[in-house]
């Protein structure tokens, strides 16, 4: 039986992340507040709006790789609110019928309409959406195998455009090394994660700026997740990056639809198998 779903108070006199970046992406699910701090991030660095088309883009075509390779179970954490080209649609364009999704985010909007958006499915009991947080760690891991997720098969982990949000205090390194631990051999780990070219000073004040004012805005506390692209790369720790290895959003495997200098984005993106499969 599904463990009972936890409970999340909506706080509106905050901004949300998981609002502010369907805002960005054209959604509707956001409110007054969330479109007041996005447009502010926005003045100061344009390219954001962009970065998120592509990083939603890349989420499309690891779960897509993931998916023809046989992988049938996906937990997308920090999974934020749902839109056109979800991690449970696209993986059952490739293996329809075959997918298991359990989607994971703190945020009572995502989580809520990420439950309207799974019973309109055609099979709901296949996909979940739970309320709950990167950081519980091994409670979470048992809700998430409780929804049907089985650890002894492959897995999808996704954690996109998370880890740069999170507390570097909090350790999110030490949280994911626990959930990469419980992954069976041949699962693979999909990452994004914010990133600025060494010497860009532009982007790293703006960046610096933003994430203050997020903290400042939202109930999240602590430094920010800026990080280089080795630090960045750590994260997958022994796993074996697949080609074309830690690059901008737009180089993992295009489809040739962006344009211009990849870098814009300021962020990168990696997917990495776990060995002895």
């Amino acid at each position: 039986m599904p463990t009972p779903k936890r409970s999340l108070d909506l706080d509106l006199s905050r901004p949300s992340s998981g609002r502010i970046y369907d805002y960005w992406l054209g959604g509707t699910n956001n409110y007054a507040v969330d479109r007041e701090f996005a447009e502010k991030q926005l003045a100061l660095a344009p390219e954001i709006r962009e970065a998120v088309r592509e990083n939603r883009a890349f989420l499309r075509r690891a779960v897509r790789h993931a998916a023809e390779e046989g992988i049938r179970q996906f937990v997308d954490i920090g999974s934020g609110l749902p839109t056109q080209g979800s991690v449970h649609e696209t993986a059952d364009e490739v293996a329809p019928g075959e997918s298991r999704v359990v989607y994971v985010d703190n945020e009572p909007v995502a989580h809520a309409h990420s439950q309207i958006l799974l019973e309109d499915t055609a099979d709901p009991e296949r996909h979940r959406a739970l309320a709950g947080d990167f950081f519980d760690g091994p409670e979470l891991w048992e809700r998430i195998v409780g929804e049907g997720i089985d650890p002894r098969r492959p897995i999808c982990l996704l954690t996109v455009a998370l880890l740069h949000l999170l507390p570097s205090e909090r350790e999110p390194e030490r949280t994911l090394e626990f959930y990469r631990e419980r992954l069976a051999p041949g699962s693979l780990l999909v990452l994004s994660h914010a990133c600025v070219d060494t010497g860009d000073e532009r982007a790293k004040e703006a960046f610096e700026e933003i994430s203050d004012n997020y903290r400042s805005r939202t109930a999240v506390q602590g430094s920010n997740g800026l990080r280089d692209r080795a630090a960045i790369a750590e994260f997958f720790d022994d796993f074996d990056l697949l080609d074309p290895g830690l690059v901008w959003l737009p180089q993992w495997r295009p489809d040739d639809t962006f344009v211009g200098d990849p870098a814009r984005t300021r962020a990168v993106a990696g997917v990495a198998r776990k060995p002895g499969r």
